[in-house]
């Protein structure tokens, strides 16, 4: 009996030990997914703050809750199981996807861009929207916001699969699970913060100690420049990650002239003494932001100058 339960005792610890090992790799698989993904991440909480304002105070932690629900929803009812089923029967699909991602959000940037430049706001509200009620304002805004987030999710969800490409299934399937729910959290959290922050703001300005007052009108009077400067990096984002993708994409298809040139800046600013590891990151990610820029460009120009100035000719 002692040396069949030493022997029971062992295999336990041996399962335990394998257990462990098999976290720590889930964890380790996911924490490099979700840096891959950060550009896409940043964009998601740059975005997603406009959807909750204009409403009340009251309704603003709400909305985003509902917005919070739709998008894990989106990860884990939709683009989960999908990402599973494509790593398991079809693999060579990953990097087209990925591209067509990338090339998306080039869009989506060279669009912004381009809405600022023409003079647009791409969110002013609509003669439609002014005509709904205030609920039927919020759950319009709820819907458009959780699309936005299906959009953004699956990028984060390509992009963390192709890191996982080399996995194990249920390594796949964990760290997936794993990368959606602490992005989510991460992300939402951030978001009902920074929707909040003026409130927070103006409370603290009604307190009676002068530091308070001061720290709360600070905040205050920051608040439009932190909501500008969010989106300003996450427009810069989208540049970088989905020109990224497009110049990794070209690479796989051995088509490496781009990916050479990017490559190459990227090693010549890498020789910087003391910050070259910074300089070098900075050199990649300016040109990839380059080359989604153009990307980019291309495609807003054919869906919204071409056809209009064939309008223009008829």
């Amino acid at each position: 009996m002692p040396s069949g339960l030493a022997a029971l005792l062992d295999d336990v610890a041996t399962i335990a030990k394998m257990a462990a090992a098999s976290v720590d790799d889930v964890s380790a698989a996911a924490g490099r997914a979700s840096m891959k993904a950060a550009g896409v991440v940043v964009d998601d909480a740059a975005v997603t703050p406009g959807y909750a304002m204009g409403f009340s105070p009251q309704r603003e932690l709400p909305i985003i809750r509902k917005i919070a629900i739709g998008s894990l929803k989106n990860k884990f009812l939709i683009l989960l199981p999908g990402a599973l089923l494509i790593s398991a029967f079809a693999p060579w699909a990953l990097t087209p996807l990925l591209m067509a991602g990338g090339a998306y959000l080039c869009f989506e940037a060279s669009e912004k861009l381009w809405e600022k430049l023409a003079g647009h706001d791409h969110g002013e509200t609509t003669p439609d929207e002014l005509a709904l009620s205030s609920g039927e304002l919020e759950k319009k805004m709820v819907g458009s916001a959780i699309r936005t987030d299906l959009i953004l999710s699956a990028e984060i969800t390509a992009i963390a699969l192709a890191d996982l490409a080399e996995r194990p299934l249920a390594t796949q399937a964990a760290a997936l699970a794993l990368v959606g729910l602490l992005i989510t959290v991460g992300v939402y959290g951030a978001v009902a913060l920074i929707v909040k922050m003026d409130d927070i703001g103006l409370h603290l300005a009604e307190r009676r100690s002068p530091a308070k007052r001061a720290v709360g009108r600070g905040l205050v009077h920051a608040m439009p420049m932190v909501l500008t400067g969010l989106a300003t990096i996450g427009t810069a984002a989208m540049l970088w990650v989905g020109g990224g993708i497009l110049v990794h994409g070209l690479h796989e298809y051995h088509l490496d002239l781009i990916p050479g040139v990017v490559e190459g800046l990227g090693r010549a600013a890498g020789q910087v003494a003391f910050i070259g590891p910074v300089t070098g990151w900075l050199a990649t990610a300016a040109a990839s932001a380059v080359v989604g820029l153009v990307v980019g460009g291309i495609i807003v120009a054919t869906l919204h100058l071409i056809p209009r100035g064939r309008r223009a000719a008829h």
